[in-house]
């Protein structure tokens, strides 16, 4: 440890550095919803005309100040913009830059490891749930930090190759839900699944049937059922009931719908692994969130326990892939009723299910496609397990690299 030494925050690192942006036009802005949770690639951005907010370039590393979004970990790197271009960001961020005694890429990892975040939270002021970092009282922290650049470039080297190839993995897996949504609107949508020829169907002239019921044209012998009849649609448990009765009792994690959303966290709850084996989850399951927040994911962050306002979805009948994607696309039409009503639909019932219509094809065909899109699904599935690996991984060796416990070479 001879080559680190102890620093306050605020020499170590420079908090929202002076830039300008030009008073008229729009600029590119990063809002807090653009931060994910312990993610350090930036969701996008938007234009906006500049009023107020930090101002950052690339290098620079965003943190959120205010509660709950610093405890929750939304803390971001800045590598999305042109080169020397300056956007701003929401007035809720620190942003934090090099000087002559730090790396940029130490200073993400330093932001996101338990070290500067306890600091960080201590620091905060205000009301309760209103509470936010008082900069000058953390500038003040000392922390202990390599002596030189190029021990911090080490370190935070081996962090960033992880977040690497999780990124990586996560662009393949984007690609491999695209080409699988394609196919499956080719073939489902557009009705160009391969006629007995090869050929495709629709576009090769097969015969198509106006339905009364979706008010639309479909391939002559498809059917027409709703939500509710091709898949069973299981609710979850009310999982306060069954909550461990001691720390050393086995438990399973409560997967709700921020759970299904944003992963497993320390504040993720448990209950007893003696709930019906119905309301288990496993890698692989469909859940389909229906209060509030409606989404469908495919879980695959482990065991878990399905909560209420979550379902879970199954079928004897059809393929995973079919019932996936044709409640993704019915979601579009649940969403659009709310903005036609210009309300926001509170939840979807068993009603809804049984009310909704979609169009579907003989079993032989979607089977014919199972064979094709399963493949993806399943490497999409194993390089998501591999990244939560990482992660852990990486969470796991961030607090001991931060600390000079575990020395790089």
């Amino acid at each position: 440890m001879s080559n680190w030494k102890q620093t306050s925050i605020g020499e170590f690192i420079d908090f929202n550095p002076s830039e300008s942006l030009p008073k008229n036009g729009k600029v590119k802005k990063i809002p807090m919803d653009r931060l994910g949770v312990f993610e350090r690639k930036i969701k996008g951005y938007e234009f906006s005309e500049y009023k107020s907010g930090p101002k950052f370039r690339n290098g620079d590393t965003l943190v959120a100040k205010i509660t709950p979004c610093l405890e929750n970990g939304k803390t971001a790197y800045v590598d999305i913009l042109d080169d020397e271009e300056v956007a701003f960001g929401s007035s809720e961020f620190i942003v934090l830059r090099e000087n002559e005694n730090s790396d940029s890429n130490f200073i993400y990892y330093l932001a996101r490891s338990p070290l500067f975040r306890e600091k960080a939270i201590s620091c905060m002021e205000g009301t309760s749930g209103r509470k936010r970092v008082n900069e000058g009282a953390l500038k003040r922290q000392e922390i202990l930090v390599p002596n030189n650049k190029l021990e911090q470039q080490k370190i935070a080297s081996v962090l960033s190759t992880i977040d690497d190839k999780i990124e990586l993995n996560n662009r393949i897996n984007d690609n491999l839900e695209q080409m699988a949504k394609t196919l499956y609107d080719y073939w489902f949508v557009q009705f160009d699944f391969p006629n007995e020829n090869g050929k495709p169907y629709k576009s090769s002239g097969g015969k198509m049937v106006f339905n009364e019921v979706v008010k639309r044209e479909i391939p002559e012998g498809w059917e027409v059922k709703s939500l509710y009849d091709i898949a069973e649609f299981i609710n979850g448990l009310a999982c306060q009931k069954y909550r461990p009765l001691n720390e050393n009792e086995d438990y399973l994690a409560v997967i709700k719908i921020k759970e299904m959303n944003d992963g497993l966290s320390q504040n993720t709850e448990k209950v007893t692994v003696d709930i019906p084996e119905k309301h288990k989850i496993y890698d692989g399951d469909v859940l389909f969130s229906w209060s509030a927040t409606l989404d469908v994911k495919i879980w695959s962050l482990g065991k878990g326990a399905l909560n209420q306002h979550i379902f879970k979805v199954t079928s004897s009948k059809y393929p995973k892939y079919f019932y996936f994607f044709e409640i993704s696309n019915y979601l579009q039409h649940f969403k659009m009723m709310a903005e036609l009503r210009k309300t926001t639909m509170g939840h979807i019932t068993k009603d809804h299910l049984i009310e909704s219509r979609i169009s579907v094809p003989p079993l032989k065909i979607i089977t014919e496609l199972e064979k094709i899109i399963d493949p993806y699904l399943e490497n999409i599935l194993t390089n998501r397990k591999q990244n939560q690996q990482l992660s852990d991984l990486r969470d796991w060796l961030l607090p001991m690299l931060m600390n000079g416990q575990v020395k790089v070479e």
